[in-house]
């Protein structure tokens, strides 16, 4: 079987992948639950590689972001439950249905009233999905927030939820007293000898609130602590480069002269 630009061969691919007797064993016992981390761990690393700005490795990515579509997909099709054709069939369904400014009759509009449309079109979809499938009990304005998803972008997502509903503060700084609020919180644990659980529901509320306070700044609070760890590497290899120059490494150093070199790192805007 050889490579190709059709998506067909890809399909064919998996579907060789994950025949009985004459496919990968590996491929063979593994069901949904069993991939969906490698997806969302495909996910980030196509992140990764646009956050580096590697195109080369931005197109290994995404090929392997698409292989966990098309294995879902697959399984799915084993079961009878749907196929590759169906998922394409759903996203190209639901692109033409939120943008009847590019695709229908809603042309030219302006940015505000694209925006107020795609709103409409999105509670219209929550309508029928509700319709479809009825919650046991009363819906919550949090409906809809997967609790797979990375904690982070969990936390914004719920309180973006809350906030369209008025649970929410109107001013920056009200967000900026809560975090000291709560750091002040995981001082007074520290301080009684609290115990492990009590530290991580404190230090849990800091991260909400500091999470909030990127949502206020329109901030991608995911983004930013990318950034953040991206920062800490370059200024750490900083200091392990110094340190390797004068024959040592950082397990032989002490924190006052480790300090000192990430504040040199610091100084030369790394």
């Amino acid at each position: 079987m050889t490579p190709s630009r059709d998506i067909e061969r890809l399909l064919e691919i998996m579907a060789a992948l994950r025949t009985p007797r004459t496919g990968c064993p590996w491929d063979l016992e593994q069901d949904f639950a069993s991939i969906a981390p490698y997806t969302i761990e495909e996910a980030y690393e196509v992140a990764d590689a646009i956050q580096r700005g590697d195109m080369a490795d931005l197109t290994d990515e995404l090929g392997d972001l698409l292989l966990q579509v098309v294995f879902h997909a697959q399984m799915a099709r084993e079961e009878g439950l749907f196929d590759f054709g169906s998922v394409v069939e759903a996203i190209t369904t639901k692109l033409i249905r939120r943008h009847p400014h590019v695709f229908g009759e809603a042309r030219n509009l302006p940015p505000a009233e694209v925006k107020k449309l795609w709103a409409e079109i999105k509670a219209q979809e929550k309508a029928e999905r509700a319709r479809r499938h009825p919650p046991a009990g009363p819906e919550s304005a949090l409906e809809g927030v997967p609790a797979a998803m990375p904690a982070l972008t969990r936390a914004v997502k719920l309180q973006e939820k809350a906030g369209k509903v008025g649970f929410d503060w109107n001013d920056i700084r009200m967000v900026l007293a809560k975090v000291r609020e709560e750091a002040d919180e995981i001082e007074a644990a520290l301080d009684e000898g609290a115990d492990k659980d009590a530290l991580t529901a404190e230090i849990g509320d800091l991260l909400f609130a500091v999470a909030n306070i990127a949502r206020h700044a329109h901030v991608d609070a995911e983004g930013a602590l990318r950034g953040a760890n991206a920062k800490f590497e370059r200024r750490f290899h900083f200091i392990e480069a110094r340190l390797s120059e004068k024959g040592t490494t950082p397990a032989q150093s002490s924190l006052d002269e480790m300090d000192g070199l990430w504040n040199e790192a610091k100084r030369a805007g790394l």
